[in-house]
């Protein structure tokens, strides 16, 4: 367990103990928290407790396996530790997803308040007053306080007297029905950044600790922010086994044996995997997997050779109604090179996704297709055939494009060159378009999704048809390729009934 040589005195000592659990988180909690100490430490959890005490480190993240210990660690006893012990808090706010596990979050600690014997005798007294609740626990001796919301909750202006939240205590703000969409993933990021985080001081700590359950799910977005440097903290990751297999808590899982047993009673693989793993699993139902996105640091010259430049294509997905629940209007560009399994598709950031009026959505056709020569590839159904021909008319070069099947059979029938690394996209500025492909079917909106396909479809479409366009030309004789399907079909009607004359 690694404690220090003289614990057993200091245990004893009731000076030297309070004055060892002031100092370190740890010793506080195997002084006082050593009812739930069922097997020697781990390592992982010594880091843990290390990061709590060391006040360099403004923000803290955490994601480890079910059964590490990290809330009783970290929304426990940390929230206590930190009022009674160096840290001097004097509000700390603990925020769950929903409110039932606020309030279970609270319960627990009042529990220890009200219960944990030595601690009451070396750090009390802590006798329930009327402010007492639910929600809300107050600690006269310390002037502190402990509340706890839930993201169904605004704590806009929530003050104890002159003192803002000092630590913030973020544990589960999500669960798999949460991260499903990203309209959900966003409500929970948008709360805990705009609510829960203002709501502290510039030298409020936070930490928030939760498993990985989605790639783009609210944990993965403050890794990816840390990584970055946009956000000041730590992330922490501890699966069961590391890379090399060896497993990460032996006191609780000594052997191979132990590991399996506790695999089987979980009974399900993919579980496991999330669980205990800290995998993502992909969803049966996915289409495009995460694997398959691959991207470009920077596009490849118009006059590259091998495979050949084509020409710059824009699928357009049109919506024309604008009120809340409609669906985006949505262009997607990319640079299109080569024919069959030489085909590699550059997709260009800054796909347009906007609720735009029908007006506005031509004059933004054209003027990408003044700015980058790109073919327009429009859906030809319904009112979308009006958009075709208003495009030509005001001088773009337009394709109408008739879908076949649904939308789920369209995104399938070209997954095949996600797969092979034939579409790459740019390391920035496509994320929306991403998230959309991984969760097609999850999601509220695809449109970018749309119109990619259909830029896709079009592309492949040509592959298969550009043999035949090589005899055919402006004068329906040699034909050197330069036009759409569409022009295509006319000169090769044009052709055969000119045949059949002769």
């Amino acid at each position: 367990m690694n404690l220090p040589s003289n614990f057993k005195k200091i245990v004893k000592d009731s000076a030297l103990r309070i004055k060892a659990v002031f100092e370190s988180h740890f010793m506080f909690f195997h002084v006082y928290f050593s009812h739930y100490i069922q097997y020697d430490t781990a390592d992982f959890q010594k880091e843990m407790f290390g990061l709590t005490e060391n006040p360099a480190v403004k923000n803290i993240v955490i994601v480890a396996f079910r059964g590490s210990g990290k809330s009783t660690i970290m929304n426990m006893s940390l929230p206590i530790w930190a009022i009674m012990g160096k840290p001097q808090c004097k509000y700390v706010l603990i925020v769950g997803l929903t409110q039932e596990q606020a309030k279970q979050h609270l319960k627990n600690i009042k529990q220890e308040l009200e219960t944990n014997t030595t601690l009451k005798k070396d750090l009390g007294p802590f006798e329930e007053i009327d402010e007492w609740s639910a929600y809300t626990l107050v600690i006269p001796k310390y002037g502190a306080r402990i509340s706890a919301v839930s993201t169904e909750q605004s704590v806009r202006g929530t003050r104890h007297g002159a003192y803002r939240p000092d630590l913030i205590i973020c544990d589960d703000v999500e669960d798999m029905n949460a991260v499903k969409t990203l309209e959900n993933r966003d409500k929970v990021d948008d709360f805990i950044t705009s609510e829960i985080i203002p709501a502290g001081t510039t030298k409020t700590r936070m930490v928030v600790i939760g498993n990985l359950l989605h790639e783009d799910s609210f944990i993965m977005r403050l890794k990816n922010r840390i990584n970055k440097k946009e956000f000041d903290g730590v992330f922490r990751m501890y699966p069961l086994l590391d890379e090399n297999e060896n497993c990460l808590w032996r006191g609780k899982f000594p052997d191979k044996e132990s590991i399996e047993n506790e695999k089987q009673r979980i009974g399900k693989e993919t579980s496991w995997q999330r669980e205990y793993m800290l995998k993502i699993v992909d969803d049966k139902d996915r289409i495009i997997f995460p694997k398959w996105i691959k991207k470009y640091s920077e596009l490849p010259p118009d006059t590259m050779k091998k495979p050949q430049f084509r020409k710059t294509m824009t699928g357009v997905d049109l919506a024309i109604r604008t009120h809340d629940k409609a669906d985006y209007t949505a262009m997607v560009s990319a640079k299109v090179f080569g024919y069959k399994e030489n085909m590699v598709i550059y997709i260009l950031p800054n796909p347009i996704n906007s609720k735009i009026t029908f007006k506005e959505t031509l004059d933004t056709a054209k003027s990408i297709h003044d700015t980058c020569t790109s073919l327009m590839i429009v859906e030809d159904v319904a009112y979308q055939h009006a958009a075709v021909q208003q495009l030509k008319d005001m001088g773009c070069s337009v394709e109408g494009y008739l879908p076949r099947g649904d939308k789920r059979s369209r995104l399938s029938l070209v997954s095949h060159f996600f797969e092979r690394g034939q579409i790459l996209f740019p390391e920035q500025g496509c994320e929306k378009l991403i998230e959309q492909l991984l969760n097609f079917g999850s999601e509220r909106h695809d449109d970018l999704v749309d119109a990619l396909v259909m830029l896709i479809s079009y592309a492949s479409e040509e592959i298969e048809n550009h043999f035949f366009m090589g005899f055919i030309s402006q004068d329906d004789s040699t034909y050197t390729y330069s036009n759409g399907v569409s022009e295509w079909r006319d000169r090769l009607g044009r052709l055969i009934m000119r045949e059949e004359k002769e």
